[in-house]
């Protein structure tokens, strides 16, 4: 694996879930599951580790009396999915490029 793809956001959900959280200031949990198609459960872990890393930041609170948790990509979670995707795009154009010198060969 190169260097620069972070180890953490190899698991699907939680680059889905950064990708989803860098789009926006903040998220209620049930947003988040929804749009980015999981279960409670695996959101919850995604988000827990996304939090124990520094990516995301949780808020617990109320809307009247229903307990309610919002999450928000941090700045480091965003920089982190930033370098993610910016390894991932050179792999590509490496890609490309090798692609491109077969044909011509």
């Amino acid at each position: 694996m190169p260097a620069a793809l972070d180890p953490l956001l190899q698991h699907p959900t939680r680059l889905t879930v950064l990708a989803f959280l860098g789009a926006c200031a903040e998220a209620e949990f049930a947003t988040v599951r929804d749009h980015c198609e999981v279960s409670d459960s695996a959101l919850s872990k995604a988000a827990a580790a996304l939090e124990e890393a520094g990516y995301v930041a949780v808020k617990k609170g109320y809307v009247g009396k229903r307990p309610r948790t919002w999450l928000s990509a941090t700045k480091a979670g965003r920089k982190a999915l930033a370098a993610h995707l910016a390894e991932l795009q050179r792999l590509v154009a490496a890609a490309e490029a090798a692609g491109a010198a077969q044909e011509r060969a």
